[in-house]
């Protein structure tokens, strides 16, 4: 009998996005990355596309694409997320499938998902149906064919769920063992009682639903997939591809499956190069012939379900009690905070539920005057959530509106559409499977319930947010400083709500330090300039303009007058409002820039209260990324003045705390700090240099061992990692360019020296580049004697050793 493996990694993040913005924020907790997103996908979702295998010797003989060899999902929003900010990584994975469909008999490896990873049993059936079809739909656009499989949320399934997945024309899902009840051989009448976990997982089952449609099962190995995911079985790939091989038995008359599945982030992210771990045992179970790689398509093509089987609905495989984790505080939880109670889950659920079932009935009826039917538009959204330009938006609105539509009704109707995507987006599952009610999960639901909470405002008229926060208040935060979900909704949801104004605002504040446009972008907004004019007396700026400011989801549109000064440090005033026609919007501009040319700032500030009354805005009034943007540019100064200080301090006593060290007594805090902070700060500039002083990167970390400073490992490595790998690039731009060479040979070597390790993964790819394009040019002139290419080959191959990469 044939034997099978095959490896499932569920590859997800939350939807981290501000929802006003549809973007990501900084996130300081992912320091030194940008955010989350990035950060794990520079340590998980870029290595799986091209990993390393190595020899004996510890040199890279192969670079696979182990989505190619592996079963996978992605979530629907994580992909939106890699197709705008790497499209590279983005297309690998593509090709991964497309590659796997050429290995597994036509059968693609990608699994799609219900869409915004909501636990499908506590959902309402109209969202099970828009969240299976938004997960196909995802899935056809980017993978360009019809998914054969669907990965549910948190393995949580019911019998409604597999309905609409069968109906959609879904073959199979995988589960946890101890999700299935009985199981009995097709034709037989006795059924088998498997609970606890006992089911064979060796096989495909057939599931016989109520309406008599049929969909496949695979529970995965759960001993071997716990081994994986939280024990040490990928600190080496021998030790998987042992485990995996060894989990065949000879009692069995079927062709086996030996499957795992575990969130694809084990495999880098929660286990340094476990990337590698997964690509090695791939490849031994494929060269030593241990068994055959395949996917669920393929073996469910090879050998159709001879069981059948009956499930326990409402189960998950995290939460030992069913799908409690995401309603009650039925003690599953991190084990981080004991004595912390997650009670809060039950309100929060009931508060969105509340939001989500008020609003159903007065959005069909409002939607209703418009479109034909609400809730297949609903169904359809998801074409505009792919596709938002003006023209495929207009196409959608013409298909589904029962009559021809103005603008404003335009407007209205995305409004109520985003408005139900919000409301599905709030019950994204991480929101409760974590400890506290003030985590950054459960608060970014929240922001999609404020998200909804406005839009029903603005459509309906309904102020629904008084009675919600009522509810939200039963929901009681472990942390004494946040209370409760209202004052968490007050203190986090509201200031971060946008609108037009806000949008306004944010513009003529940045717009004193940098060059917009006269049509521009600020996140999903459109900014068209219609006026700007901007002074200077002395330290201090001031712009008054006007602008048109147009949402690129919803449609909505504002002109919008503004005027700001900022005073040369961080005091920074300005004020926006709702353009008021040319004759106010001219005396406006006079008043304030007269007094201006003057350099009568309490006057211009008085004048810009008289106009703008309270409609007052500051640096706080600033998206984040643009806000540290710019405070940077003003602490510019100060802090040049704070690291020349520190400079002319830490010069003047290292003699005397080289003389302290010698003699074995410990450095004094103040010496200690300052010499932690201008040594982190020197090596940071040096990596950041347009070419790295070795020499004075050298003496920095001998200082830094002899005082034994505490270096910034990862803000350091971060550093020299872009450095490194922006010379890669270079070299790959050039490659005939001897002295790039060098400087790459040099800077890798560098690394090699630093007390943390750098990651080489970039650079040894484009290394890898280099190697298949040019190096046999080189190799060609070499044979003929030329002098200049025994250098170059000399350099690439002593590039390669540092690399680990051998070359012949």
């Amino acid at each position: 009998m044939k034997k099978y493996v095959c490896i499932h990694g569920h590859f997800y993040q939350p939807p981290r996005e501000n929802p006003w913005l549809e973007d990501i924020e900084l996130q300081d907790s992912a320091y030194p990355y940008h955010d989350w997103n990035e950060k794990i996908t520079e340590e998980c979702y870029a290595p799986n596309t091209v990993s390393r295998i190595l020899d004996s010797q510890g040199r890279i003989v192969g670079l696979p694409n182990n989505y190619a060899k592996i079963s996978f999902n992605f979530g629907p929003t994580l992909l939106s997320w890699l197709e705008q900010k790497t499209p590279a990584i983005y297309a690998a994975i593509l090709a991964a499938d497309r590659q796997s469909r050429e290995n597994f008999s036509g059968h693609g490896s990608a699994l799609a998902q219900a869409y915004n990873h909501m636990i499908m049993p506590l959902a309402n059936p109209r969202d099970k149906y828009t969240q299976v079809w938004w997960g196909i739909r995802d899935f056809e656009r980017r993978f360009q064919r019809s998914p054969e499989g669907m990965w549910l949320p948190e393995t949580a399934v019911d019998l409604e769920t597999l309905e609409i997945m069968a109906e959609l024309g879904l073959r199979f899902t995988i589960l946890a063992p101890h999700q299935a009840h009985q199981v009995r051989k097709r034709g037989k009448k006795a059924w088998q009682d498997v609970s606890g976990g006992r089911i064979d997982p060796t096989t495909a089952y057939e599931l016989a639903l109520p309406s008599g449609r049929k969909i496949s099962l695979f529970f995965y190995d759960g001993p071997i997939s716990q081994a994986v995911a939280f024990e040490d079985l990928l600190v080496k790939g021998e030790y998987l591809a042992g485990r995996l091989a060894g989990a065949f038995a000879g009692g069995r008359s079927w062709p086996q499956l030996v499957h795992i599945a575990t969130d694809g982030e084990t495999y880098g992210h929660h286990h340094t190069h476990g990337d590698m771990a997964l690509a090695y045992a791939i490849d031994t179970i494929e060269n030593n012939k241990l068994a055959l790689l395949t996917n669920y398509g393929e073996y469910l093509e090879k050998c159709p379900p001879a069981m059948e089987v009956k499930i326990f609905g409402n189960t998950s495989w995290s939460c030992a009690h069913g799908v409690e984790r995401w309603w009650k505080d039925c003690g599953c939880n991190s084990g981080g905070h004991p004595g912390w109670s997650q009670a809060w889950r039950t309100p929060l659920r009931e508060a969105l539920d509340w939001l989500r079932d008020t609003l159903a009935p007065l959005y069909e009826a409002q939607a209703g005057r418009f479109l034909h039917d609400p809730w297949a538009a609903r169904n359809d959204y998801i074409e505009v959530i792919l596709d938002r330009t003006p023209d495929n938006v207009e196409q959608f609105l013409a298909r589904h509106a029962s009559r021809g539509l103005d603008p404003g009704e335009k407007n209205m109707m995305l409004k109520l559409l985003e408005m139900e995507r919000h409301a599905m987006l709030m019950y994204t599952s991480c929101g409760w499977f974590f400890d506290e009610l003030s985590g950054l999960e459960t608060v970014q639901v929240l922001q999609y319930a404020g998200r909804v909470v406005q839009l029903a405002q603005e459509v309906l008229g309904d102020d629904l947010e008084r009675r919600f926060l009522e509810r939200l208040e039963l929901a009681k935060s472990n942390i004494a400083e946040h209370g409760d979900g209202r004052r968490l909704y007050e203190k986090f949801v509201k200031p971060s709500t946008v609108d037009l104004l806000k949008v306004g605002a944010h513009y003529a504040i940045s717009s004193l330090f940098e060059d917009y446009q006269l049509r521009d972008k600020i996140y999903c907004y459109s900014i068209d300039r219609e006026d700007y004019r901007p002074a200077e007396a002395g330290k201090a700026k001031l712009a008054v303009g006007r602008i048109k400011v147009t949402s690129d989801i919803t449609w909505d549109t504002a002109t919008i007058s503004f005027g700001v000064m900022h005073f040369g440090d961080h005091n920074l005033w300005g004020g926006v409002r709702f353009y008021q026609g040319e004759k106010a919007y001219g005396v406006m501009a006079w008043e304030v820039m007269e007094a201006f040319s003057w350099a009568e700032f309490p006057e211009t500030i008085r004048r810009l209260d008289k106009h703008f009354g309270a409609s007052t805005y500051s640096l706080r009034s600033l998206f984040r990324d643009e806000q540290r943007k710019v405070l940077a540019q003003i602490m510019e100064m100060t802090q040049a003045e704070a690291w020349s200080a520190y400079g002319r301090i830490y010069h003047h006593y290292v003699p005397f705390m080289r003389f302290l060290m010698d003699l074995g007594v410990p450095l004094p805090q103040t010496f200690y700090s300052t010499a932690e902070t201008v040594i982190n700060h020197h090596l940071l500039q040096a990596f950041q240099a347009e070419e790295i002083d070795l020499a004075t990167v050298r003496g920095l970390l001998e200082d830094a061992r002899l005082f034994q400073v505490t270096l910034d490992g990862s803000g350091l490595e971060y550093a020299l990692r872009k450095a490194i790998s922006g010379l890669a690039a270079k070299c790959r731009f050039s490659p005939n360019d001897l002295h790039c060479l060098e400087q790459l040979k040099d800077a890798v070597a560098l690394g090699q020296e630093m007390p943390f390790e750098v990651n080489f993964w970039r650079t040894q790819n484009t290394f890898f580049e280099v190697f298949k394009t040019n190096y046999p040019l080189w190799r060609e002139r070499l044979e003929q004697g030329r002098a200049e290419a025994q250098t170059w080959v000399d350099n690439f191959g002593a590039l390669g050793e540092m690399l680990s990469i051998y070359v012949p």
